[in-house]
């Protein structure tokens, strides 16, 4: 090896054990892995969140009645129409799905698909990052709790015989504040990129160097080791070799997520929950008009992502048992602005998937878009608390019944009946 090789196989493997360090430090890169055989094959959470308030009464808009006439009274430009190709799909005969969702439409007529109408956060604050860090810490109006809702859920449940290789991931850049405080969270954004650095030749040289380095009996050196060992995984699994089960996803960030989330879940890892983050949805001007534009393409690949997930890991005999909950952090108003977009709003809608999901309903109760109707007199009001949304997914599809542990300070009332036991 010449001088120069020396200097820069060095120079890359002291990087890559700054990295590791700061890993095993934060605690968030990397969790406490078991490789073998995993034994646990339960269900799998993926809470999807659509940040930036994604706009429910053009997702969801009224179709009849005077809910529509007012509707569209608000909305002369952005409305969705009800007749041509561009039309919403009903539902029900009072509510219909933006034509671009289709994919969930078809999912909605096959039973796996429940959604949730005035769904939301009870909170006064129309701030993008009040309203998300009250929803993901699950206590409305308090923001210095210092743990999350599904890091309380996790912390919570009994301790697996072995350790997990993977029990919770962020599909990002961040972890999340519904996973603040649990310890161990890995965080994705691809797996090609989850590799040692430097050039092919001397990738070998920097694993031997660098569990040389780790060989020890400390903290530092565990993680170390087994950050070591999920890099090995993940390069082993080919990701740029992978094939989904079903349609293809969308070639968009939403659709690369779910994709690597897919193929992590076929893994086998030990996997719990998945947190998976779709910004751009805060739609100030420029929505578009109608069923066409901006909002459309996201509502496209939003729909086609969560209809591809959904087949990739439910199709064939190594199907996996997962439930998808989609939330937002609140909707816009009824009525659209001078830029052809809506502001901040209140009440939204909640969406849940899955084969253990008693689809093909809508649940809630509508609370009306007439002025006397509306909250403050500008937004949908809110009639189902988010809260009671994951409150029932906890308990049926996970087994969790501790309500008022994960939601401190909740009431959990009815359960809604979107979600089976088993």
């Amino acid at each position: 090896m010449s001088e120069i090789s020396r200097k820069k196989f060095f120079a890359d493997g002291v990087q890559d054990l700054c990295a590791l360090a700061g890993a095993a430090m934060l605690g968030t890169s990397v969790v406490r892995l078991a490789f073998g055989a995993q034994e646990d094959k339960g269900e799998i959470l993926v809470v999807l969140f659509l940040r930036g308030a994604c706009d429910g009464l053009n997702f969801m808009p009224p179709i009849d009645g005077p809910d529509r006439e007012a509707y569209e009274a608000a909305r002369p430009n952005l409305r969705v129409p009800t007749k041509g190709d561009r039309a919403a799909l009903s539902l029900d005969g009072r509510l219909g799905l933006h034509p671009a969702a289709k994919p969930l439409y078809e999912l909605f007529k096959s039973n796996k698909l429940a959604i949730v109408q005035a769904a939301g956060l009870n909170s006064d604050t129309r701030s993008h990052f009040d309203a998300q860090a009250f929803m993901e810490l699950g206590t409305p109006d308090q923001k210095t709790t210092t743990s999350g809702w599904i890091a309380r859920h996790l912390l919570g449940r009994a301790a697996p015989a072995a350790p997990s290789f993977m029990t919770a991931v962020s599909m990002g850049n961040l972890t999340p504040n519904s996973l603040l405080g649990y310890p161990e969270v890995a965080v994705i954004d691809r797996l090609d990129g989850f590799n040692i650095a430097g050039p092919k030749a001397f990738q070998n040289d920097q694993r031997d160097v660098l569990r040389r380095l780790y060989a020890g009996g400390g903290w530092v050196d565990r993680y170390g080791r087994e950050t070591l060992d999920a890099i090995d995984a993940f390069e082993s699994a080919a990701p740029g070799a992978y094939r989904p089960a079903g349609r293809d996803y969308p070639k968009a960030d939403i659709g690369n997520r779910l994709r690597t989330l897919a193929q992590i879940v076929k893994m086998d890892l030990g996997l719990k929950i998945a947190a998976v983050d779709m910004g751009g949805w805060d739609t100030h001007k420029y929505q578009g008009d109608g069923s066409e534009g901006y909002f459309s393409n996201l509502i496209g690949q939003l729909s086609q992502a969560l209809a591809a997930f959904y087949e990739d890991l439910t199709a064939g005999p190594g199907a996996r048992k997962v439930t998808i909950v989609v939330m937002s952090e609140f909707g816009r108003r009824l009525k659209e602005n001078a830029s052809r977009g809506t502001d901040h709003g209140h009440g939204n809608l909640m969406f849940a998937l899955g084969d253990k999901i008693v689809g093909g309903k809508v649940y809630g109760r509508w609370p009306g878009l007439l002025n006397e109707q509306l909250y403050q007199r500008a937004d949908l009001a809110v009639t189902t608390d988010y809260r009671a949304v994951l409150s029932e997914i906890l308990e049926k599809r996970l087994g969790d019944e501790r309500a008022s542990t994960i939601f401190p300070g909740y009431v959990d009332p009815a359960r809604l009946g979107l979600a089976s036991a088993g």
